[in-house]
């Protein structure tokens, strides 16, 4: 047994040890909140952008001196910007035999108004729905904190089987809480701060009998049994929302999503007889009710995702989302399985991608979008120098609150800025390859199994310190190419010869280009690496720049890393057991699997709606729609995104064919088919003597841009769909279409 002078000396040493810094996403969320980029937070520490990635990813930590400084910077921070927690356990209910018990009436929620009167030279409210203005907390108009005396929210309960817990399913499989957040708990001091205005969390799933289920297992009692008393009391009572994601940004609005029951009570149809339009009719009762209390929708109508809203009164917005899950609201390719969950399971599925992610805003493709503006946002409060009023004013590094038009050759053939022109388009798009059969040899041809492997979130891992134009288009003849400027080239790389076996980096056919076209700034730099002369004849090139979607790649890595560990899948694992855990990681909890597919819906739908084409069977060419009123409408760097995942894609099939001599069968997109010796990945991946994989070629592994196993097919299968003009990476995971099962 220890002595006491042993035990001493351990707690001392327990003592002296470096002070602990907060988990690596609380200190992203910080540097985030208070507005300040890696780069210049790298600046103010004398480090690198990439060692405060490191530090914020969990990669690495800092050493002294540079440790205390970065600590007593967070400190500040936390202090200035808490991070928004749980509300805490309320008395908890004795159990009751039936249903959990209701929280009693209370004295309404304060709204913002509650914090204190407006003052002068406030920044004007933008022309948005309900919208308050962007910007940071400004002199002298920091918000009162309600004291303990004032309006409290109304007390929630929890569901009596786990007081303190989510709360636990009926369903095979699924867990009240998972080891991740057991641990990610574990790691938070034993007070935490949270925003006083949203102490119910973002989002709730009312059921038909009035019971609002929200995260954490917490249970609010809804009495309306009309649309305009549900928005009035989730904006009055509920305690519902969150925070905004950027200091600049906006509070995302409470999310009410609807039940088939909890839409019938409100006086809703459990389905839309326009299935076209999907929106109620304007002479529907609840529309009528509605106008009646003077409350309005967004130019969508009321469909599965509503918008309700009036004109904001100051700072104060009066918005309201609703989700009606018997329109199909949630999409079953984006959230298998969620719609058919309990109210409580929906809860915890749609609460931990709001926590993650953001408040959904819609189709996790608009989600994805409107994250990039919450991460970004246009404007930020400046103040006349002159008047000494304050105003929205541009902020630097996002794309403004204007569109900007493509160039003619970055538009797609019915935008306005294409009528007339003949130039020629930019086709970055994904792989769609099959080698053809007579490049086939006899050693290949006797390997008996073809293995997928598919890049985790590939378009997410292209994203990472992506430079891309942040202003129009500039013109240019005869350019010098600059492979640090983004834009789009007109350049002839006909002239490259490359291995037939794999296919051409420069066009998504996987084919040799047949003369001059135009060409993203990454396409035209991979040509350069690969040692070839580029001599481009015109350009249309952006001069203002900046790695715009970085806190948007960080935030989804961050969402798509926690919630593989929620699965059993962690970067620790060495590549045997990962394959093990990718295989079993879907059943092991649903709810946690449909979040995945959630966060990877919402990266390649994000990206997807950057290039938003008309919509209806009436669009005329050279008409514009509504999608181009966006800022967000960026061809430009969709097509940027686009190119350097399949550089990065052609990159890795050449560093594997170097090192294993072994070239692919067919690319579709980020899939990848290669015939090999076993049946599975860790039989012809290139390893070191020591067992580490070698940089370069494809690698196993979590994280955004590395592989795992897709599918596995005897060879013979293979070799059969492509004589018949099939693509086998589009049939690997289980011989269906995984293209069409995926929705893209």
């Amino acid at each position: 047994m220890a002595t006491e002078e042993e035990l001493f000396a351990s707690v001392d040493a327990l003592l002296e040890e470096e002070p602990q810094l907060p988990p690596p996403a609380e200190r992203a969320r910080l540097r985030e909140a208070a507005g300040v980029t890696q780069a210049r937070l790298a600046s103010a520490l004398r480090s690198t952008t990439q060692t405060v990635k490191n530090w914020e990813n969990g990669r690495s930590e800092p050493k002294p001196p540079r440790l205390e400084a970065y600590r007593r910077l967070l400190d500040g921070w936390a202090a200035k910007y808490p991070a928004p927690g749980p509300a805490g356990p309320g008395p908890v209910p004795e159990a009751a035999p039936t249903a959990p018990p209701r929280a009693p009436a209370a004295p309404p929620f304060p709204t913002p108004a509650a914090y204190g009167p407006a003052a002068p030279g406030r920044p004007p409210a933008p022309e948005t729905p309900g919208a308050a203005p962007p910007g940071a907390a400004l002199p002298g108009l920091a918000p009162r904190v309600p004291s303990a005396s004032g309006p409290q929210a109304p007390p929630a309960r929890r569901t009596p089987q786990d007081p303190a817990a989510p709360p636990q399913s009926t369903r095979p499989g699924t867990r009240s809480m998972s080891e991740h957040d057991r641990r990610a708990q574990a790691q938070q001091p034993a007070t935490r701060a949270m925003d006083p205005r949203f102490p119910h969390g973002p989002l709730a799933v009312l059921d038909g009998d009035g019971r609002a289920y929200g995260i954490d297992g917490l249970l609010l009692d809804c009495p309306a049994a009309t649309v305009p008393a549900l928005v009035e009391w989730t904006l009055r009572e509920s305690g519902l929302g969150a925070p905004k994601l950027h200091r600049h940004g906006r509070d995302a609005d409470p999310l009410v999503v609807l039940t088939a029951a909890a839409a019938v009570r409100l006086g809703l149809p459990e389905r839309l007889e326009d299935r076209r339009g999907l929106r109620l009719p304007d002479d529907h009762p609840v529309i009528r009710q509605l106008g009646r209390a003077k409350w309005r929708l967004t130019q969508r109508g009321f469909g599965p995702w509503a918008r309700i809203y009036r004109t904001a009164r100051g700072r104060e917005r009066q918005c309201v989302q609703l989700a009606v899950l018997p329109w199909d609201a949630l999409d079953s390719r984006s959230w298998p399985g969620v719609a058919d969950m309990s109210p409580p399971d929906i809860a915890r599925v749609l609460g931990t991608y709001a926590r993650r992610v953001t408040t959904p805003r819609g189709s996790t493709a608009v989600t994805g979008l409107e994250l990039m503006t919450a991460l970004r946002p246009p404007t930020r409060a400046v103040q006349d120098p002159a008047t000494g009023q304050w105003m929205p004013g541009h902020h630097p590094g996002s794309l403004g609150s204007e569109p900007v038009d493509p160039a003619p050759p970055e538009a797609t053939p019915e935008h306005p800025a294409a009528q007339g022109w003949t130039g020629g388009f930019l086709d970055e798009e994904a792989y769609q390859w099959v080698r053809p059969l007579d490049l086939l040899t006899g050693q290949e041809a006797a390997l008996p199994h073809a293995v997928g492997l598919d890049l985790n979130t590939a378009f997410l891992a292209a994203c990472a310190r992506l430079t891309v134009g942040l202003s129009g288009p500039e013109h240019v003849h005869r350019p010098e190419f600059d492979k640090k400027v983004p834009g789009s080239w007109l350049v002839d790389l006909s002239h490259i010869e490359l291995d037939p076996r794999l296919p051409s980096p420069f066009t998504p056919s996987g084919e040799r280009p047949a003369g001059a076209a135009w060409y993203q700034t990454h396409t035209v730099a991979y040509a350069q690496e690969l040692g070839y002369p580029v001599h481009p004849v015109e350009a249309y090139v952006r001069r203002e720049t900046g790695a715009y979607l970085d806190p948007w790649h960080d935030r989804l890595k961050a969402a798509y890393l926690d919630t593989l560990a929620d699965l059993g899948v962690t970067r620790e694992l060495s590549d045997a057991e990962f394959l093990v855990a990718m295989e079993r990681h879907k059943r092991t909890d649903p709810a946690m699997a449909a979040v995945l597919a959630a966060v990877k819906a919402t990266v390649k739908g994000g990206v997807g709606k950057l290039r938003e084409r008309p919509q209806g069977r009436h669009h005329k060419d050279g008409e514009r729609w509504p999608a181009l009123q966006r800022p967000t409408w960026r061809p430009d760097i969709r097509a940027a995104v686009i190119s350097r995942a399949r550089v990065n894609m052609h990159r890795k099939m050449l560093r594997t064919a170097e090192h294993t001599g072994l070239y692919p069968l067919a690319v579709l997109s980020d899939c990848v088919v290669y015939p090999s010796p076993g049946p599975g990945p860790l039989d012809f991946l290139p390893y070191s003597t020591s067992g580490k994989p070698i940089p370069g070629p494809f690698r196993l592994g979590p994280s955004p841009g590395l592989a795992k196993l897709e599918g596995v097919q005897p060879l013979s299968w293979a070799v059969d769909l492509m004589e018949q003009g099939y693509n086998p990476a589009r049939h690997i995971r289980d011989g269906h279409d995984a293209v069409l099962d995926a929705g893209e």
